[in-house]
């Protein structure tokens, strides 16, 4: 895992001043557009799928609260749309990275590791996805390094500030943090 100590992005491959500010304005992006999902009883999450010449594949919020199920991440939700419109369940084929408003938990790991998905650009880290929220995000010993093993390229901590205040908001606000019971 490589830090690049100026802007504090973590990744298991080097990134090019081009594609780090194209995924920050990605990401910031995506940032400003939750705040009107979660105005409409969305999850504080949001991801977007792109093909390598920057056409938006598909985006999708977390849903898991107003659609009673606990599948229903960003990440997931985005696959799916994806998925759908190109009309297979192997989107390697079509060199497609994921952006998404945090660090995926261990369950989303899953999904894009089997989707086919080549990058995966993040903004909030899971440990603070859990200070501020309290969501469990699992255990992800060595992602990063399992994840460029297969061939898939990470990108995280990405305007990370920017997901903070989205995530505290949501908080503050009231929303409903979705975790089991245990």
């Amino acid at each position: 895992m490589k830090t690049n100590n100026k802007i504090s992005v973590i990744a298991n491959k080097k990134i090019d001043a081009k594609k780090l500010a194209n995924a920050s304005k990605i990401i910031l992006d995506l940032q400003q557009e939750l705040k009107k999902y979660i105005n409409k009883g969305y999850g504080p999450f949001l991801a977007a799928i792109y093909d390598s010449n920057g056409n938006l594949i598909a985006k999708a919020a977390n849903n898991v609260v107003n659609k009673s199920c606990s599948n229903n991440h960003a990440e997931i939700n985005a696959i799916q749309l994806a998925e759908k419109k190109l009309g297979t369940y192997d989107l390697s084929p079509y060199n497609l990275s994921i952006y998404v408003t945090a660090e995926p938990c261990m369950m989303c790991l899953g999904s894009i590791m089997w989707s086919g998905i080549k990058e995966v650009y993040y903004g909030v880290p899971s440990g603070q996805v859990t200070k501020i929220t309290g969501f469990d995000e699992g255990f992800k010993q060595n992602w990063y390094n399992e994840f460029k093993k297969r061939g898939i390229t990470v990108y995280g901590q990405i305007e990370t500030q920017a997901g903070e205040k989205v995530l505290k908001d949501y908080v503050s606000n009231g929303h409903t943090v979705y975790k089991p019971n245990r």
